[in-house]
Parts: C-alpha cells; sequence; structure tokens
C-alpha cells in the first residue's frame, strides 16, 4: 500500500512533543518485511514558544530500490495543549518511482479545513468518498501516535486523515513487554489494533479487505523521559506480502 494509506499511521513514528521550555530530539527506526530490510526514517522534533514541528524522512533500501525506489518527506506543526498535540498543517511530499505526489492538509480546532492534493489523483467508480463529517475531529498520521502521558493509551480509537484516507485505528489492551532502542530501555505498554476504514479508498480493494479482517497487529507504546509521552518503539503489520515490523533504533526512553 502507498504510504499515505492505512500503514502511514504506523510507518509515520515519531517521539516527539512540547513542553514549557525549547526542545529539539531526532528519532530513528527501521522497516522489515520479515527479515528483509524495506526501509528507514527518520525524525526532527522541534518546539518552541508551544509550538511544535516534527519533519519526516522515509526512504526505501537498497534492495527495494531495484524494483521501484519509494520516498517520502512528511512535516507536520502545530500547537500545544494540555499535553496534546493540536496540529495546524500536515504535508506529505510522496514519490514512488517517477510518480509523485504532494498531499497538504490543514486544521482548525481539530477540524479539517482544506485539503490539497498535486497532481489530482483520478478516483474510481468504486471509490468511497470523504464526507464532511468524516473530517471532524480527526488526527494527522504523525500526532496521532503521540499520546498524552495521563491517557490510557490502549483504552482509545485514533481517528486518522491522511490527506485521501479517512480511518480509525482502535486500540484494545493486550499486554506489556520491555523493549531495547539504542541506549533507551524499558517497559513497553502494547496495544492490539484494529484497523476501521472510513472514506477515501477504492472499495474491494484487496489491501484494505485484507487489513479488515486480519489478527495480530500491535503497537508497542513507551513514554519518553523528557516530555512524558507515549510514543511508539515497535509496530507489527501483517500485511498479504508478510508481516511488517517498525522497530526505534533511537528514542527518548
Amino acid at each position: 500500500m502507498r504510504p499515505t494509506g492505512f500503514l502511514t499511521a504506523f510507518l509515520v513514528l515519531a517521539a516527539g512533543g512540547a513542553g514549557a521550555a525549547d526542545y529539539r530530539y531526532d528519532t530513528s527506526y527501521k522497516v522489515s518485511l520479515g527479515v528483509l530490510p524495506i526501509a528507514r526514517m527518520t525524525f526532527q522534533t522541534a518546539v518552541e514558544n508551544e509550538r511544535y514541528t516534527i519533519s519526516g524522512q522515509f526512504h526505501s533500501s537498497s534492495l527495494v530500490d531495484i524494483v521501484r525506489e519509494v520516498s517520502a518527506d512528511s512535516t507536520v506543526s502545530g500547537r500545544m495543549s494540555g499535553g496534546s498535540m493540536n496540529p495546524e498543517r500536515y504535508v506529505l511530499d510522496y514519490k514512488s518511482g517517477k510518480r509523485k505526489h504532494t498531499y497538504e492538509v490543514l486544521f482548525a480546532g481539530g477540524n479539517v479545513v482544506e485539503t490539497k492534493v498535486t497532481p489530482e489523483r483520478p478516483k474510481p467508480d468504486t471509490w468511497v468518498h470523504v464526507q464532511p463529517g468524516d473530517l471532524k475531529s480527526v488526527l494527522d498520521p504523525i500526532g496521532a501516535l503521540l499520546i498524552p502521558g495521563n491517557s490510557d493509551v490502549c483504552g482509545q480509537t485514533l481517528p486518522v486523515y491522511d490527506g485521501e484516507s479517512r480511518m480509525d485505528l482502535v486500540l484494545s489492551p493486550n499486554r506489556s513487554a520491555t523493549f531495547s532502542a539504542g541506549s533507551a530501555k524499558g517497559e513497553a505498554i502494547v496495544c492490539s489494533v484494529r484497523y476501521v476504514p472510513k472514506s477515501g479508498y477504492r472499495q474491494g480493494r484487496k489491501d484494505i479487505e485484507y487489513l479488515k479482517s486480519v489478527s495480530g497487529m500491535e503497537i508497542w507504546f513507551a513514554k519518553t523521559a523528557t516530555l512524558q509521552l507515549y510514543a511508539p518503539v515497535y509496530a507489527r503489520i501483517p500485511t498479504r506480502y508478510g508481516t511488517v515490523h517498525v522497530t526505534a533504533e533511537k528514542f527518548d526512553g
């Protein structure tokens, strides 16, 4: 699936947030399909006067590039309030082979007020169109996975909009587990994840139907040391082609 679909919510991971003081931090993740490395991701988080910006880079590995080079640059900016991230602008520049698309989403008060896709993607007759109600009280794919430290991490539904697709990620408690990411080690909260497509996808698409019914999806959340937010340190995503693993290599734990 394209990074702007369901996998965005897992692949676009970052450990960041905001506090009273200015803050900067880098994170990195490796992505593998089974034991095969397929991509790397890096993120830079900056906070200044309670305004935050998170910039991320995704690039497929040299093995994958033989078939088709895939890369993405993403940025989200907004304001912190009560320990939560309130997005104002999300941009994704996505390249697959010779195809390039830019997705820009503007938010106000937790609602999407404008979406721009360049160039426009043609929609098939079976397309499930995004309705106005789908764009109320939603999160961008990056901020959705950064959870306030006083939250019931696995007892919530994350409403995500990436500029084309609107989906719910339904979290439920699973277990706890130990993790290691560079110099960071500790205890992670493991949430089972159920994917619920809402709109912005082609009805009957095999990838979508598979993800709707598959079990075994997980996200591991650990609390960041600096800001006391929960952020992902690992994700397990079954796909039709094998299991994708997203593993933190550097984390503020």
